[in-house]
């Protein structure tokens, strides 16, 4: 997951600036600095008895090769509002690791991280789980091709409002992350198509995850998505908001989740 630096997206409004000056022929060179790094946290705990991950980097410039920087050495404590308290264990540079233990729908959860002398906590509240009944597939066509789509049937709890994630894998390979929210579907009968960049074929592994999140782990994806440009022209770049204090980018979602895997026949 990428985030941009101040000077990244002055990068990309000046370069837009450029062009639109067509009739200016003299060359500019820019001269870009790196912004200071930016602590990146991205945590998630779910009503499944697992170990639970959390992930601490910092922001890298625009021109790095580099797609993870780990934060070493970092506290990581999980709190409910029970007062239950759960120590994560540093298992690789940036990579923090709880024992197992399973999170309890409707509980708010903060997640606490210390790092590089300061203290990061984001809250978030595990919804009630919805459960997938079945997934099918669909054809569908665009621009003339036709491809092979997931579909997730599920019943939707009425007068609850309710945000969803789709984590699909294909042959073990992630595909898609999206979100959906159920403002038109409330109560309804639900059949979501995961729209994804690629195809499937007779024979492939097809796994989705589906996690039932809360009102602000939805707008930090769905920001995330506009930002890339599914379902529309992408937006001004820029850092989605995120639900941890002091600067810190990135999102803790505490969801209820499910897995079904089909074998495509």
């Amino acid at each position: 997951m990428k985030y941009l630096s101040n000077n990244y997206k002055l990068f990309i409004y000046t370069i837009a600036a450029i062009f639109s000056l067509s009739s200016c022929e003299k060359v500019i060179d820019l001269e870009l600095k790196n912004a200071a790094p930016v602590i990146v946290i991205d945590g998630t705990i779910s009503n499944q008895n697992e170990n639970h991950t959390v992930r601490i980097s910092r922001t890298i410039p625009f021109d790095s090769t580099t797609t993870f920087k780990g934060v070493k050495g970092a506290k990581v404590t999980l709190k409910s509002i029970l007062g239950q308290s759960f120590a994560f264990t540093e298992v690789t540079d940036g990579v923090y690791r709880s024992s197992r233990f399973r999170g309890t729908p409707s509980l708010s959860y903060v997640l606490e991280v210390s790092a590089d002398g300061k203290t990061y906590s984001a809250e978030s509240t595990m919804p009630f789980p919805v459960v997938p009944d079945s997934v099918g597939f669909r054809t569908l066509s665009f621009f003339g091709d036709s491809n092979i789509y997931p579909v997730v049937y599920y019943k939707d709890p009425p007068k609850v409002q309710n945000q969803y994630r789709y984590i699909l894998k294909v042959n073990d390979k992630l595909q898609g992350d999206l979100v959906f929210e159920d403002r038109f579907n409330d109560g309804n009968a639900v059949s979501d198509i995961i729209i994804f960049d690629g195809d499937i074929k007779k024979g492939d592994l097809v796994e989705i995850e589906m996690q039932t999140i809360d009102r602000n782990v939805f707008k930090y994806f769905f920001a995330l998505s506009q930002i890339d440009g599914n379902g529309g022209p992408p937006v001004a770049p820029a850092n989605p908001n995120s639900n941890f204090s002091n600067g810190a980018l990135g999102i803790f979602n505490a969801c209820t989740k499910s897995t079904k895997s089909v074998i495509v026949k």
